[in-house]
C-alpha cells in the first residue's frame, strides 16, 4: 500500500478534468500537489480552488516540448523538491480519419500522448530511485488495446504508452526498486475530450473514474480497467478469429461507430 500522506504529488494536465479531480483528492489525502498545465486561465482558476485545501503549485508548460518539459522540471525541483507520485495524465485526440490528419496533428499527438511521459518521467525518476521509494501513474486508454476508426493515430500513441509502461514497471522490480508503476486503461470519461462520442457502453464519470485511479495507485495497482469488460480485450483478441472478433467489436458492441459524431473539447 501506498499513501499520498505528505507526498509531493505532479499530475500533467492538472488544471481541468480528471487531473483535476485527482490533484483534489491528493489534497484530501495530505499530500502537496504540483500541477503542470498549458493552459494560464484554467491554472489560475484551479489554483484558486485548490489551495484551500492545503499547498499547490502551479506551472505553465507545453509537454510536447522537450526543452519546456527539462526546464520546468528543473524548477519543480529548486522550488518544491524531489516528486514522489508522478501522475502523467495530460493527453490530446484527434479524431479524424489517419488520412484527414496533418503532419502537425500527428507530431502533437504521439509528443503529448506518447514522448511526454517519457520524457517527464525520466526526468524525476532518478529522484525516485535515490530514495528507493516512488508512485509513477501513466493515464493511456482502452484505446490502447483495441483498434478504433477516427482515432488511429490516438490510439497508436497509447499503444505506446502502454507497452513503456509496463516495461518500466518491469524494470524496476528486475532492479529491485520500491517504485510502482500503475498503467490506466480507461473507456471514454465524459470530461469534454471526447465530446459527441456515441456508446451503448456506459462513457465514465470523471469523479468516479478519478476515485478509482487514486486507490489504485494507493495499492500499487499494476493495471487500473474501467469498466470492468476492458480487462476481457487481450483475453478476447488472443481467442477469437479477427473477423469473428471486429463483428462483435464492430457490430454488437458498436464500438467502431462511436467516434462517428465526434466533437471534442471546444
Amino acid at each position: 500500500m501506498s499513501t499520498f500522506q505528505n507526498k509531493k504529488v505532479l499530475i500533467t494536465g492538472g488544471a481541468s478534468g480528471i487531473g483535476k479531480i485527482m490533484g483534489r483528492m491528493a489534497l484530501e489525502r495530505g499530500a502537496e500537489l504540483v500541477i503542470w498545465d498549458i493552459h494560464p486561465e484554467n491554472m489560475r482558476t484551479t489554483l484558486s480552488e485548490l489551495s484551500p485545501l492545503g499547498e499547490v503549485h502551479g506551472f505553465a508548460v507545453d509537454v510536447s516540448s522537450p526543452e519546456q518539459i527539462k526546464q520546468t522540471a528543473e524548477e519543480v525541483r529548486q522550488q518544491v523538491g524531489n516528486i514522489d507520485i508522478l501522475i502523467n495524465n495530460a493527453g490530446v485526440v484527434v479524431g479524424k480519419y489517419f488520412h484527414e490528419h496533418s503532419v502537425s496533428e500527428i507530431n502533437a499527438t504521439m509528443s503529448i500522448n506518447s514522448q511526454a511521459p517519457m520524457l517527464i518521467t525520466s526526468e524525476f525518476l532518478p529522484g525516485m530511485m535515490a530514495a528507493n521509494s516512488g508512485n509513477v501513474c501513466n493515464i493511456a486508454s482502452s484505446a490502447g488495446l483495441i483498434s478504433n476508426p477516427r482515432m488511429s493515430v490516438y490510439a497508436a500513441s497509447k499503444w505506446a504508452v502502454i507497452g513503456w509502461s509496463d516495461s518500466l514497471r518491469i524494470e524496476m522490480q528486475l532492479l529491485k526498486r520500491k517504485i510502482h508503476v500503475t498503467t490506466v486503461t480507461p473507456y471514454y470519461i465524459n470530461t469534454g475530450m471526447f465530446d459527441g462520442v456515441k456508446s451503448i457502453i456506459p462513457i465514465l464519470k470523471p469523479e468516479k473514474a478519478a476515485r478509482k485511479i487514486i486507490r489504485g495507485i494507493e495499492r500499487n495497482r499494476i493495471y487500473v480497467s474501467m469498466p470492468w469488460s476492458v480487462h476481457f480485450v487481450r483475453l478476447s483478441q488472443g481467442l477469437l478469429p479477427i473477423w469473428l472478433f471486429d463483428w462483435f467489436t464492430g457490430s454488437v458492441l458498436g464500438i467502431y461507430k462511436t467516434m462517428d459524431h465526434f466533437k471534442g473539447r471546444k
